[in-house]
């Protein structure tokens, strides 16, 4: 009699460990490792069962719908699939959340994206400006320009020169004024040209 104990003992808890690892999904896991953890508390309630009589006990072992049936009838059983249905259902739930939120995180996700691309665009339209200006001032300052700038200076004190001639030449302006001024003038354009020619000669080196 206990040797057949043990024997349904054996075999319910290798069907219960088969019925149990079918159990899918990261949900059903845990419930399946605590359903594990009652093995040994059904091995003792099966052996210390006295009150079921040989026949059920040979029924057991050969009709597979009477053995689940004694089987879903436990406590411990009773409790694993409560807890199976508890996280199938909270999965369900978590499912339909999701489902829920899905257009407000699609919203979310273009504006985000809408913020990223005007931001950059913003920011390339700076540098090019940066780049602009950067352009400019190098140009501006290019030793070629800063020749042709001296050349137009002397230029000009040249024509103020040729000018003041001419109305010197005309009696439009007095000696002394005329000589205070023409000297003026030939300086700076000397001054301007001894720098166009240093400048010429650095470029040039």
């Amino acid at each position: 009699m206990v040797s057949t104990f043990w024997f349904i003992t054996s075999k319910g808890i290798k069907r219960s460990t088969r019925a149990i690892s079918s159990f899918s999904g990261s949900f059903f896991a845990a419930a399946a490792a605590m359903v594990l953890s009652f093995s040994s508390q059904l091995a003792k309630l099966l052996i210390t069962a006295s009150n079921i009589c040989v026949d059920e006990l040979r029924k057991l072992l050969s009709d597979k719908d009477a053995y689940q049936q004694f089987l879903l009838s436990l406590d411990q059983v009773k409790i694993q699939n409560n807890i199976k249905d508890e996280l199938r259902r909270e999965t369900l739930q978590l499912a339909r959340e999701n489902l829920e939120k899905e257009p407000q995180i699609t919203e979310l996700r273009n504006q985000c994206k809408i913020i990223r691309t005007s931001e950059l665009a913003a920011a390339q339209e700076k540098l090019n400006e940066l780049e602009r200006q950067k352009e400019e001032i190098l140009k501006f300052y290019s030793p070629g320009s800063i020749l042709n700038k001296l050349q137009e200076a002397m230029n000009q004190v040249d024509e103020e020169s040729e000018a003041l001639q001419e109305k010197f030449l005309e009696k439009e302006i007095d000696t002394a004024a005329f000589v205070q001024k023409y000297k003026k003038l030939r300086t700076t354009y000397h001054k301007r040209a001894l720098i166009h020619l240093a400048a010429k000669t650095s470029t040039i080196g």
